[in-house]
Formats: C-alpha cells, structure tokens, sequence
C-alpha cells in the first residue's frame, strides 16, 4: 500500500546525542533515554520498546532510538517502562504516560507548544496505541502515533496468525505473553479506562493520527491491517504501510545489514514520517501555544 504523506519530510542525518534520566512517578522514578540529534527541530517522540511486555530495554533498543532521532529530527524519548509478569497491566502504560506528560512539558518549555507525539513496536506499539486513546480520553493533544506492528487481540484469532507455523511469534507464544501481561479477562470495549489494548475501546473517534507499519510475513499482520481499517471508519487519519518479505521484529535487524543510511527501510520510513507529521503541525500552526 502506498504510504500516506503529511508535510514535507525533514530528516536529520547528522550525530545524535543521548542521556539517561529518570522520570518523576509517583511511588517511583521511570528510567529513560533521551535522545537529541545535534540541530532538532522541536517536539518529542515518546517510544516503547518491544519484548512480549516481559523483555528488553532502551539500552537494547538504543539503535532503534537513535536512528528515529537521526530520520526525524526530534527529540525520542525511550521508555524502560516495568515489565511482566512482575508488573501486570496498567504499570507499563502508566509509565508510557509518564513519559508523555514530561515530554509534553519539554516541548512547551522549549517551543511553546505541546508538540509530542508516542509510538513503539511489537508489544511497545501495543502500549503506544493504547496510551494514545487514554491521552484522547483526558483532553491531551498528540501529533501523531507511530506504530510498528503491534499485536491487539490477546486471542490471537486471524487467519495472519496461522498463515506460516514456523512464523514468529506463534499464536501460542502471544497469547502466553497476553497472559502474562493482563491476565485473562475478556476484552470488552469501554470508555476512559486504562486500555490493555485498543480493542477495549468503544470507539476509537477523536485518538490522534496514524501511521502503522507491518511485514507481509508477519503474524500480526491481519491485526494491524483491521486497526488500520477501524481507525478509517472512525475518521482518524492512518497511513498504513506493508513491507514486503518482512517478518516480525524488523526494527530490531541489525543496521549493517543495510547498505543505504545503514538502517532497515520500516526505521528509515518510520522517522521521515515522525518528521512530515511534526512539520505538518508546526507549518500550519506555527505560533501555537494549543493543538
């Protein structure tokens, strides 16, 4: 599927700098890292790593972090949120949130406006798309959500996941991380709770602008592409993109396996788009002090 467009991409090829901090929470402190690229261009991209909700870390996915700081030109900050099953649903959304809200305060101390958007992949997209239908239910803007083929049905019922038996992840192994992450009650769709995943919610109406990237090969893939078609119906801008003889996990490839910007064309993709949907905001707003 062809892309969708918003703005003119600006991405910023030059170093990117980057430190650790901990986020005030209270009853605790997030650890994150806070990506800048050397000439930003204002506003944050808060992102959640991927690991089944029980794995990884920003330090394991600094890669990933840097090069969407590198393609975008904004500020990314990455989440350590808690982890499963140690810490069950809503902690690792809570801490996402967190991390928003100090991103949010960033972006209005340094620009004036409240330019942050939130994105993540695999089970951190989950938690992103997820955190952005909580932030459309308080009243607090996001440019954008970014979203790297994230698993939404704890059931794991598509066709997508029983198109390849050896396919990772395995309808098995989702369903255990399911479990493992919000125990097993039912999904229901409700209104302004704390979403275990976007299909609790009733109506999707109103949750900021889209853009979801998946592989071809990928078992989540029918998943992505009815959210994709929900968020449509509901009138939300969505952009989706299919990577063609692309598995799960592409973000996390290793970058020498790629000659061109030396990094796999869904980062490549996902940070020009983070750049268009900034500059899309900042060119029609350009004095805002409110999205």
């Amino acid at each position: 599927m062809k892309p969708g467009t918003a703005g003119r991409p600006a991405p910023v090829q030059g170093p990117v700098r980057w430190r650790e901090t901990l986020l005030p929470s209270p009853g605790h402190q997030v650890p994150a890292r806070v990506y800048r690229p050397d000439t930003p261009l204002g506003g944050w991209l808060v992102w959640a790593h991927g690991g089944s909700w029980q794995y990884g870390s920003a330090a394991q996915w600094h890669e990933v972090t840097s090069d969407l700081a590198r393609f975008s030109g904004r500020g990314v900050v990455s989440v350590d949120y808690r982890l499963a099953p140690a810490h069950r649903h809503p902690d690792a959304l809570q801490d996402v949130l967190t991390a928003v809200r100090w991103a949010r305060r960033e972006a209005v101390r340094e620009t004036g406006a409240p330019l942050v958007a939130v994105g993540g992949d695999s089970s951190g997209a989950t938690l992103a798309a997820s955190a952005a239908l909580v932030l459309r239910d308080t009243g607090e803007p996001l440019v954008g959500q970014f979203l790297a083929y994230p698993p939404l049905d704890p059931g794991c019922r598509a066709p997508s996941y029983r198109a390849d038996p050896e396919a990772y992840p395995s309808a098995e192994q989702l369903r255990t991380a399911w479990h493992r992450y919000r125990g097993g009650a039912p999904v229901h769709p409700r209104t302004g709770v704390l979403y275990s995943t976007p299909l609790e919610a009733r109506d999707v109406s109103g949750v900021a602008p889209a853009v979801l990237a998946v592989g071809d090969q990928d078992p989540v893939v029918d998943d992505v592409r009815g959210y994709a078609d929900t968020l449509r119906r509901a009138g939300v801008p969505t952009s989706l993109r299919l990577f063609h003889d692309t598995p799960h996990a592409a973000l996390v490839i290793p970058s020498q396996q790629w000659s061109t910007d030396r990094a796999h064309p869904m980062r490549q993709w996902l940070g020009r788009m983070v750049a268009a949907h900034f500059s899309t905001v900042t060119t029609d707003n350009p004095h805002q002090e409110e999205m």
